[in-house]
């Protein structure tokens, strides 16, 4: 690494120096705390003095500490405090409460050269994301959690089998208190032990490769834990973090890291580059980017200038670093050109997850069918922005917690009412533009709430309104991987038209969408009465193929499969009778 570019805030690869580094025989320890007056390592080895070199670093060299070993740093601050800190730059970390960090060495073991060499960021690709918690997903029996190489087995195959092609997966950096879900990090370079080691984690991801699934990760840039033993007044003065409390404390109670300091821009984006480099990493999803473009997220509150210099110059060499690795925005504001590159006055994000759609969507199937009729808007708003951006349309862990509700829980009725809804909820998140994505339980409507410390209600599928759904979700993931009409000209405005939306006292609408060779129309009855003799003047005259439809007895509903790939004969328009709260998807060549 180079030390002017780590002080002037440039360096990528700040991990190759810091930390614990093994040799034959010993371990180097280099930690950065410029106002110390004094700093040990303290570890299952022993105790050693560690001595100045650079301005503000701290080196030590220790024969007999050997990888697996535990240390902390004992700093003695320039407050007179002595205080045990984990490693910021630590490769592991002991299971919590234990706040040590562990000498590990580099995962080896990777086989993925082929996919890293072949993968792109999907732009006119399927890209349809399962997020997961890895503690909650599936446990065990005695309810202990899986290790990252147990996973291996089984998430990644689960995917493929379900037809989703990245695995998003909540903050794996070690972090203290299970219910911050991991938002709340000490160790950013550290895989939580939690499930394992960082070779177990290599494991995983690896096997995730070998099935053709992306693995995402989610990264926190904006903040960290207020743990005594983590980052805060590291070496005695708020050295990662901002002094001014107005602004050195989130809205979470964690710390807000002072990114205008050139140090604390090369731990960050050092942070990014290692889960990109060393673990395979095909994408980061950055948490609360809001805050990294305005001050504490508060538009009222201006731009913050040494924040949003700080993004884009971490976006722009990750770019440069990681050419098919996908970046992507989790961010709430309509400030413009997040998605365009930073050469072109944008923030260097390759997706931007449109809450708004996610917002006025869930909105509108949690009123009745009346209300509906007044609020078709709900749904075609989102189309006169939908440009702006490369968007992924999130139903995230966000909208299945703190008393919102899951998914299928939010659909407007009764029990037995919400399922029809939920599966012509789900085909119009498919026909609409942008890439998906889903939080686990879904997929077979969940009903309770997600909770970190239990695991997903996989009891549910032996009720068959739950099995038939989870059979509908499988089928429609199958339908948006088969035909590019979904996602070959994703952000191409000319591939889009609404073949209806002037009827909302109909409950009605129905979209277009080109591919290659013809494309894919739904239509779509969101009342609660049958829908007769629905008129659509098709996009072109061709053959019309029935791909699904929502109301399928297979799916829970009432209507009968027709024989498999039987198509209409040409037309240019296309009658429908469509049941309550149903759609149909076709085909059209």
């Amino acid at each position: 690494m180079d030390m002017q570019a780590f002080y002037t805030g440039h360096a990528f690869d700040a991990y190759e120096f810091f930390g614990a580094h093994t040799y034959f025989g010993g371990t180097h320890f280099a930690v950065w705390a410029p106002a110390a007056q004094y700093v040990q390592v303290v570890g299952e080895f022993g105790e050693y003095g560690m001595h100045r070199t650079y301005a503000g670093v701290w080196e030590a060299d220790v024969n007999g500490a050997d990888a697996g070993m535990a240390y902390q740093y004992r700093v003695t601050g320039a407050n007179g405090r002595c205080v045990d800190h984990c490693d910021p730059y630590g490769f592991a970390m002991k299971l919590r409460p234990d706040g040590r960090s562990i000498i590990a060495e580099r995962p080896t073991g990777f086989a993925d050269e082929a996919w890293l060499a072949a993968r792109s960021k999907n732009y006119d690709k399927p890209f349809n994301i399962y997020e997961v918690h890895m503690g909650s997903w599936q446990q065990k029996e005695d309810g202990s959690w899986y290790t990252y190489a147990e996973l291996a087995e089984l998430l990644p195959a689960y995917c493929k089998k379900y037809g989703y092609t990245h695995l998003e997966l909540m903050p794996l950096a070690e972090y203290p208190f299970d219910g911050s879900w991991g938002y709340q990090t000490t160790g950013f370079f550290a895989p939580t032990s939690r499930y394992g080691t960082p070779d177990e984690l290599a494991q995983f991801i690896n096997a995730c490769h070998k099935q053709g699934i992306g693995v995402i990760l989610d990264f926190v840039p904006v903040h960290f834990a207020v743990d005594e033993y983590g980052l805060k007044e590291f070496d005695g003065t708020p050295l990662y973090e901002y002094p001014a409390a107005s602004v050195g404390q989130s809205e979470w109670g964690s710390c807000n890291f002072m990114h205008s300091r050139g140090e604390i821009r090369c731990f960050i984006q050092s942070c990014a580059d290692y889960w990109l480099r060393v673990f395979h990493a095909d994408g980061l999803r950055m948490d609360a980017v809001s805050r990294l473009i305005y001050w504490q997220g508060d538009p009222n509150r201006g731009v913050n200038g040494s924040t949003l210099e700080f993004l884009k110059g971490m976006n722009a060499g990750l770019q440069q670093r990681h050419p098919t690795a996908i970046l992507i925005a989790e961010d709430s504001t309509n400030f413009p050109k997040v998605t365009a590159p930073v050469e072109y006055g944008g923030l260097g994000f390759d997706y931007k997850w449109d809450l708004g759609w996610m917002n006025d969507t869930l909105d509108y199937f949690k009123k009745t069918p009346e209300e509906r009729k007044h609020n078709l808007s709900k749904l075609t708003f989102s189309m006169m922005y939908a440009w702006n951006e490369h968007y992924i349309l999130p139903f995230s862990h966000d909208e299945n917690v703190h008393g919102k509700a899951t998914i299928v829980q939010k659909m407007y009725g009764e029990y037995e009412g919400k399922f029809p809804q939920a599966r012509a909820l789900y085909l119009y998140m498919a026909i609409h533009p942008g890439k998906k994505l889903d939080f686990m339980g879904n997929e077979f409507a969940q009903l309770r709430e997600w909770d970190e410390s239990r695991e997903q209600d996989w009891s549910v599928l032996k009720y068959p309104n739950h099995d038939s759904f989870r059979v509908f979700r499988k089928a429609l993931n199958e339908a948006y991987l088969q035909n590019d009409g979904f996602w070959l000209r994703e952000y191409d405005p000319a591939a889009f038209r609404w073949l209806d939306c002037a009827h909302p006292e109909k409950n009605a609408c129905a979209i277009w969408r080109q591919g290659s060779e013809g494309g894919v129309l739904a239509a779509f009855n969101f009342g609660d009465t049958e829908l007769t003799d629905y008129e659509l003047t098709l996009p072109q005259k061709g053959k019309l193929t029935l791909l699904l439809d929502t109301d399928w007895t297979s799916f829970g509903g009432s209507t009968t499969k027709p024989a498999k790939g039987k198509a209409l004969p040409a037309a240019d328009k296309l009658t429908l009778n469509l049941p309550p709260f149903s759609g149909v998807l076709y085909a059209l060549i």
